[in-house]
């Protein structure tokens, strides 16, 4: 049995036509066993995933995540026990930094087949971030401190995204809130601590991304050497740089080429601390719900099975 969870919100409402004309029709061909949850309002995918795994206590739980990364995000949430879950994506938001890294198919009715037919469970870490009032937020691509969770909280708000996602140019709503957040942001310093060794200061920082996997933000290559089963956070740390000189550095991360440049650091870790100056806002797979100034960021090794 599938549990299929669906975000008909994702890719600007348009997921739930590719499930009614795409992908649920092909379920039905296959003759396989299913059952679609539709969520309707922020928090419906985690009590949807909570849900499933109570009524089926000590089961193991196949679910098909359809939606874009923060939908995946939302639903660990929602998993308590991640060694009990089998978990199938077709991805469908405007990021799908997991999808990109995995390599699974853009086409819906494709990363269908993966989770189908083609596709093995392979283990995958998540990572936790908890914040200095001891909640807890799971992650599956990467989290973020400063300028690109700052970024995801106004594209998350954004009426004109929405707009432009329809029109297919939802990067560009991307990049013109980037540049009013690269000169709009006020100058702090950090502290990163990695496990029990001395800790680094950063000053002038304007993030510190923390990755699972290669991408975030849409196909910024910020960790070009992570890997996805290692128990290993990749850091990119960014601090130091003229806000013109940052300008010309971020774009060759879509290459991964961006450590060529002082002041921007790559660092590795299982477990680490961040602290700044004031509160910045932080990002859980491109999901952010508030600012803090001390964060803890850990990996949890092979944690949850993902078909691919």
């Amino acid at each position: 049995m599938y549990h299929v969870i669906i975000n008909p919100a994702s890719r600007s409402g348009k997921a739930a036509k590719i499930w009614k004309e795409q992908v649920e029709p092909r379920l039905l061909e296959t003759g396989v066993s299913f059952q679609a949850y539709f969520s309707e309002k922020a928090g419906d995918v985690a009590r949807i995933a909570r849900s499933l795994l109570s009524s089926h206590s000590a089961e193991p739980l196949s679910l098909i995540i359809l939606g874009g990364d923060g939908t995946v995000n939302e639903a660990l949430q929602g998993i308590d026990d991640t060694s009990r879950v089998t978990l199938g994506y077709i991805p469908t938001g405007s990021s799908n930094d997991l999808a990109r890294d995995l390599k699974l198919p853009k086409d819906p009715v494709a990363a269908l087949e993966v989770i189908l037919h083609s596709g093995k469970p392979v283990p995958m870490d998540l990572g936790s971030v908890t914040y200095d009032d001891g909640e807890i937020r799971r992650f599956a691509v990467s989290c973020g401190i400063g300028f690109d969770a700052a970024v995801c909280e106004e594209a998350l708000r954004s009426r004109i995204k929405r707009t432009m996602n329809k029109l297919g140019l939802g990067k560009l709503t991307y990049l013109g809130i980037a540049l009013r957040q690269l000169f709009a942001s006020r100058a702090v310093t950090a502290t990163l601590t990695i496990g029990g060794s001395e800790p680094v200061s950063i000053g002038r920082m304007l993030f510190v991304a923390c990755m699972l996997h290669r991408f975030e933000g849409g196909g910024f290559m910020f960790a070009p050497d992570a890997k996805a089963d290692d128990g290993i956070l990749n850091l990119c740390a960014v601090g130091d740089l003229s806000r013109l000189f940052i300008l010309f550095a971020l774009p060759t991360a879509f290459k991964g080429k961006h450590y060529r440049f002082r002041g921007i650091t790559p660092y590795e870790a299982s477990d680490l601390t961040i602290e700044t100056s004031e509160p910045l806002w932080v990002h859980t797979d491109g999901e952010v719900a508030r600012r803090c100034s001390r964060i803890r960021v850990s990996c949890q090794r092979q944690a949850i099975r993902i078909l691919h």
